[in-house]
């Protein structure tokens, strides 16, 4: 059975596989067709941490796939009150058919895979955010930047930039990734990501110079400084990332006709002003919309390898 934990689990055709499907479904929903490709299926969804698009882009992606979605906050089941992982994915799993899992440490996700009887799909974990990245790079095909792509990706070294060195390390583009010193990307990912990268040809650098980084790059990307949980930090962080702002004399370093994605949710003037946030280079709506189409093109897949 394959889960879908991290896209370092994944060949770079599988991914192309997944990312054909959402884009044949997407097309579909385009045309108000909405065929059942999991009929009455039921999608459990555990939330350790609360969300805007995970949520919603799962709940409507599995409707409209003919099935339903169950949401399951930590308050309200069990796992909340200190019940064992594995117990908690082995009574669950034999009541749905898939389970998508939105939670802090990775290890817990691993866990519950591990003792799962149905596919587990990633929702966000402090290490890694998989279903997004296969939104942005769904948006990238759609606009075009998938040939020759140079992606640059500017401040924390967090869960979103590791999935961003998976996904350049599985797909062989060019990845730039400037942190400040002191929020780097964690070593073991960065290692496995680079040993990855000797097989698709993938050219990865990390470094602490923004301007470096996106100087030329097709694709500008960054996320938020200040991460659910870490509200504490905001100030000792805002510092920290003083230069690290995406704005309009950030992209002007870019490619000409480079874009601008953000998995949201976004704080304007901060990682980006609010001209880049607003500007005509911005796909950051086009991209959290692709969520839904992702993750139903994932979901569909993850069905069909029941099987194999």
């Amino acid at each position: 059975m394959k889960h879908f934990l991290t896209l370092a689990d994944f060949t770079k055709e599988e991914l192309e596989e997944i990312l054909t499907l959402s884009l044949k479904i997407k097309t579909e929903t385009k045309n108000r067709v909405f065929k059942d490709y999991l009929p009455k299926q039921v999608l459990g969804m555990i939330f350790e941490k609360s969300s805007t698009r995970t949520r919603v882009s799962f709940e409507t992606g599995i409707y409209q796939l003919g099935g339903i979605g169950m949401f399951l906050s930590s308050n309200d089941i069990q796992l909340g009150r200190g019940e064992p992982m594995s117990d908690t994915s082995r009574v669950i799993s034999r009541m749905v058919d898939m389970v998508m899992i939105r939670t802090f440490e990775h290890s817990k996700l691993e866990e519950f895979a591990r003792y799962s009887q149905v596919p587990v799909i990633n929702g966000l974990t402090d290490d890694f955010h998989p279903v997004q990245l296969m939104a942005d790079y769904l948006t990238i095909i759609e606009e075009g930047k998938s040939e020759n792509l140079v992606a640059a990706y500017v401040g924390d070294g967090n869960n979103l930039a590791h999935s961003w060195l998976m996904l350049a390390a599985k797909m062989g583009f060019e990845l730039r990734i400037a942190t400040p010193k002191g929020y780097e990307v964690k070593a073991d990912i960065l290692e496995k990501a680079l040993s990855f990268a000797k097989i698709s040809g993938a050219k990865i650098t990390v470094g602490n110079d923004p301007k470096a980084a996106v100087k030329n790059a097709t694709v500008v990307t960054t996320d938020t400084w200040v991460s659910m949980g870490q509200e504490s930090q905001k100030e000792q962080k805002v510092k920290d990332f003083k230069g690290y702002i995406v704005d309009d004399a950030m992209m002007k370093l870019a490619h000409e006709d480079a874009i601008f994605l953000h998995c949201l949710p976004a704080y304007r003037e901060y990682e980006v002003s609010t001209s880049v946030f607003e500007g005509k280079q911005s796909k950051v709506f086009e991209e959290a919309e692709n969520r839904l189409h992702a993750q139903k093109g994932i979901m569909v897949w993850l069905d069909g390898k029941r099987n194999d």
